[in-house]
């Protein structure tokens, strides 16, 4: 059984009042006994002598002459004076005399030399002693002294008895007194010990509840206290604690929140070990990355959860031996190209973060990387065709060609349009330069679809014609007009259709048409934009490379393209003028046979504002 500290000190109380009440009760009732014991061993000292001075006159006769019934007279008659009990005995203990008995009684009254007054009488002179008495059966008080008689006679011993009946009644009246008062003592010390232990224990009771809410984390309360002493002062340094404790705990949450915001919103994965090699945190990064939650990796080994061999290999090789390492690896399933930089962060313990890994996902950044090799060598490769062909012809005109006028006029005439294609490729790389860098402006003017698409196709009418090629248009009525720069739409229009009427054999059939786009399928809203495509019944684009036609100087044909004579710079124009009006296109399969390129603009006000440059831009 557990006792609350309330009990306990209220049952201290009342056992520390019971207990000095009953020692001062028990003092007090010996002193007094002590004291009426001394006050009463003089008046029987006093009467003792009286008592023997009022036998010294028998006793200066001859014993011979005194009679039993004379020495019996007198001790009674001197007993009845002295209100005590007399006894006049031989030196052997025989009885001679007693007040107490009557003089017949005395022949049966066995000798009293075994009475510890009376030896020590006899030994020393005079003895006392407290029993009760044979005779009258109450306690008595006995004083004993040895009186010398006549020369001849052998001395008598003389007891004095006081019966101790009205001292033992007065110490039973006092007894009852002290019994009755340490009675309503305790019963005032009871309340008093209540109240005591519950001003003791209350601020006590009241810190234990608030470290009991403190502990199930209400860290806005305060003890609140009156008291000034150590109960005041332990309430005031526990209140001083919890206020530096919840400002520890807000510093550590405000930190842990700024960390898990900063990991959530890292493009970069992130991943803990501790020094086992077993996960102990990964951002929503790293959970995108590989395909896995947060929940089944943390307590994971890292081995079970990525199955990677050259993953597990660096994890295994900074657990060995701490130090910053980096290394790159490839997901076998996605293709993603990963960036891993290694770090030890020193934890040995259970839970300590000992290895951080993070992940940079350098796919895009590869990718462009190579796109940034392909342009280089398209470049190089494309301008070196026409300066090789025209250094060619003009090696040719330097050994003589130009004696021979027919000769030398096809010379110059395969130079002029060599130099026409290069000036071609060069416009342009410029023209596309000035649009990815943002210093061509598009203009925001309302366009009306339908005579944007009858000019463009009358500009590229005479080049259909010559391929017997039918041009149809399909624009649907009433269609809103769009915000747009009307030059550079039709720059699309014109390397769409220019596209379209070099790639479809003769006799083919080409169409342009325009409607309002339709309704997602995830969403059944209808999308606020314009789709405008440009269909052929050409040789159409493989579907592996329809993701890269709008590359720069990419060629799903590279011989056919440069023998129709191609930049390769069309499309990648084209792109980046619909996505500077808030646009994008795209190329699907225009079956039987063909290609179809879509050009989405958006209705009204275009989104496009200050286009930065990305990556891909930059190339």
């Amino acid at each position: 059984m557990t006792w609350s500290i309330r009990w306990k000190v209220m049952l201290g109380t009342l056992v520390a009042v019971v207990c000095g009440l009953l020692i001062a009760s028990g003092m007090t009732v010996q002193a007094l006994e002590r004291q009426r014991f001394a006050q009463l061993g003089e008046i029987l000292d006093a009467k003792t002598k009286l008592i023997e001075y009022g036998f010294q006159p028998l006793f200066g006769r001859n014993r011979s002459s005194l009679s039993p019934t004379q020495l019996q007279e007198t001790a009674r008659d001197l007993g009845t004076r002295a209100s005590a009990q007399v006894t006049l005995l031989a030196a052997d203990g025989t009885v001679l005399a007693d007040s107490a008995v009557q003089g017949a009684e005395l022949a049966v009254i066995e000798k009293h030399a075994a009475r510890p007054e009376i030896d020590q009488a006899l030994s020393t002179g005079q003895g006392q002693d407290i029993r009760s008495g044979h005779t009258t059966g109450d306690r008595t008080m006995y004083r004993a002294v040895l009186i010398q008689t006549a020369p001849e006679n052998s001395p008598l011993v003389l007891r004095v008895g006081i019966p101790m009946v009205v001292l033992d009644r007065e110490l039973s009246e006092i007894r009852q007194h002290l019994f009755w008062a340490l009675g309503l003592a305790f019963l005032v010390a009871l309340p008093l010990s209540m109240w005591l232990a519950h001003n003791i224990t209350k601020p006590l009771s009241d810190i234990a509840s608030a470290a009991r809410q403190l502990s199930s984390g209400n860290h806005a309360l305060h003890i609140r206290t009156t008291a000034q002493d150590e109960v005041g002062l332990l309430a005031s340094t526990l209140n001083q604690m919890v206020d530096q404790l919840q400002a520890k705990i807000d510093e550590l949450s405000e930190d842990r929140t700024q960390l898990l915001a900063v990991l959530a919103s890292m493009v970069e994965g992130v991943m803990v070990l501790d020094y086992r090699g077993h996960v102990l945190q990964v951002n929503p990064a790293l959970e995108r990355m590989f395909g896995i939650s947060r929940v089944e990796a943390r307590g994971r080994p890292c081995t079970d959860l990525f199955r990677h061999q050259q993953l597990t290999e660096l994890v295994a090789i900074i657990l060995r031996s701490p130090a910053h390492r980096q290394d790159e690896i490839v997901l076998p399933l996605t293709g993603r190209c990963l960036q891993i930089e290694a770090s030890p962060a020193g934890g040995k313990r259970d839970n300590e973060a000992c290895v951080v890994l993070v992940f940079h996902d350098i796919t895009e950044l590869r990718r462009l990387e190579k796109i940034r090799k392909d342009f280089v060598a398209n470049v190089s490769h494309e301008l070196r065709t026409p300066l090789t062909s025209i250094k060619g012809y003009v090696e040719a005109l330097l050994d003589g060609a130009t004696d021979d006028p027919v000769a030398s006029k096809n010379f110059l005439d395969i130079i002029l349009k060599q130099s026409d294609r290069l000036n071609l490729i060069i416009e342009d790389l410029l023209e596309l330069s000035k649009i990815e860098s943002g210093r061509v402006s598009l203009k925001e003017e309302p366009l009306e679809l339908q005579s944007l698409v009858e000019r463009t196709l009358s500009m590229v009418k005479p080049m259909a014609d010559k391929k017997r090629h039918h041009l149809i248009t399909a624009i649907m009525p009433s269609l809103p007009s769009v915000a747009g720069d009307e030059g550079r739409l039709a720059q699309v229009l014109t390397n769409l259709l220019d596209n379209a009427i070099k790639y479809t054999p003769a006799g083919g059939t080409i169409t342009v048409s325009a409607a309002l786009a339709p309704s997602s399928e995830a969403s059944q809203r209808p999308v606020n934009a314009i789709d405008l495509s440009v269909s052929d019944t050409g040789m159409g684009i493989p579907e592996q490379d329809r993701p890269r036609v709008f590359e720069r100087f990419y060629r799903v044909d590279k011989a056919r393209s440069r023998e129709l004579g191609g930049t390769g710079l069309g499309l990648a124009i084209v792109k980046h003028i619909v996505e500077g009006h808030g646009g994008h296109v795209w190329v699907e399969a225009n079956h039987p046979q063909g290609s179809r390129f879509v050009v989405r603009l958006p209705l009204g006000s275009t989104a496009r504002g200050s286009r930065s440059m990305t990556e891909a831009d930059k190339i």
